[in-house]
């Protein structure tokens, strides 16, 4: 059956966005350039990529529908079909996932009732497992409408979705103010965020990130850094606490207790550590 063509954009709609449109592409000596902002910019106005939102940016940069499907599908931060306001996206990447972020995840799946990819029935939350997403310094990451929520555990990451869903005050852990996702689209396509104090209030990486630096630079001095880096995370009150420092063995029940570092030949019976055949000569 030949699909129908994608419907117009209310008039009002279309010359705000083709006007919205013409600042970003002239920002770019080769207008195809500005095609992922584009579709930042379409996605802010329905909160996905639609049919409609494709040829509106193929019709602004002269390409076909094809090309601009082609970007549009093979990048995760667009969406092709509805979400929530905020898109929770937890880490489950090596790092985190050793430090729990498996159990955040399921945690999250079985507390909202959704599996992966899905929106929860009052359109508040779509929960998906996520990549690396560049903080391992802070692991368990949780992301919402990719602010920052560091050092999670099951129960802050409950925490965490209860309070979204009742509408209460949430607080990234740095970076800007958190918004919904349709406010974070248009900020990716480029334009400015325009809430009273937003951009005093966004901050850069956390000190566990600067460690090294501040090293390099003689800020700190050489063995002092663990002394330096963010304060470990707090646990809720049915929790066991985390790790106190890397190489400690986790406490029982924590979700990283069977990954806690190990002599080798305490990890693997069968090839216990020993001395090189160099060594035994």
């Amino acid at each position: 059956m030949p699909q129908l063509p994608a419907p117009d954009y209310p008039p009002e709609v279309a010359a705000r966005l083709a006007a919205d449109a013409g600042e970003v592409i002239a920002r770019y000596p080769d207008s195809r350039s500005a095609l992922l902002p584009l579709l930042h910019l379409v996605q802010a106005e329905e909160g996905l990529v639609t049919r409609t939102g494709i040829r509106f940016c193929a019709e602004q940069l002269g390409l076909t529908t094809a090309e601009v499907t082609a970007v549009a599908t093979f990048y995760t931060m667009y969406r092709r079909r509805p979400g929530g306001d905020y898109h929770v996206g937890v880490c489950t990447n090596t790092l985190c996932a050793v430090m729990g972020g498996d159990a955040i995840f399921e945690s999250l799946q079985e507390h909202l009732g959704v599996g992966n990819g899905e929106t929860t029935g009052d359109g508040r939350i779509t929960l998906e497992h996520i990549e690396c997403n560049a903080a391992c310094d802070f692991a368990p990451v949780v992301m919402v409408n990719w602010e920052f929520f560091d050092n999670q555990t099951p129960g802050s990451a409950r925490r965490l979705v209860d309070d979204l869903r009742a509408g209460r005050t949430v607080e990234p852990t740095r970076g800007a103010p958190l918004c919904t996702f349709r406010e974070t689209a248009r900020m990716l396509a480029g334009f400015p965020d325009e809430r009273p104090g937003a951009v005093a209030a966004s901050g850069g990486a956390g000190p566990a990130s600067l460690v090294g630096l501040r090293l390099a630079k003689g800020e700190i001095p050489p063995g002092a850094a663990t002394d330096h880096v963010i304060a470990p995370r707090t646990a809720g009150p049915a929790e066991e606490p985390p790790s106190g420092h890397p190489g400690e063995q986790a406490p029982p029940g924590h979700p990283s207790s069977h990954d806690a570092p190990q002599q080798t030949s305490a990890s693997d019976e069968d090839f216990p550590a020993g001395p090189t055949a160099e060594e035994g000569e």
